[in-house]
């Protein structure tokens, strides 16, 4: 698991975008961290494919519910 980097107050379309087709690894505010695989960024979500800890899932999620992310 990577460390998490310092909180940010709002993540911005903008900074994620380079994440897309890179594993990166998310902290929510209301869940466990997971990596994702994003395939699409918009204004407001990031879209793509979550690890479940068996296999890779289709997931989309809001970036007002992301605490901060990393990606490599």
């Amino acid at each position: 698991m990577p460390r998490q980097p310092a909180g940010v107050f709002a993540v911005d379309p903008g900074n994620i975008r380079n994440c897309l087709f890179r594993f990166t690894f998310i902290w929510p505010y209301r869940d466990r961290p997971f990596w994702i695989f994003p395939t699409f960024v918009g204004p407001r979500s990031v879209g793509g494919f979550r690890w479940t800890g068996f296999n890779w899932v289709f997931f989309g999620m809001d970036l007002r519910d992301i605490q901060s992310f990393t990606c490599v």
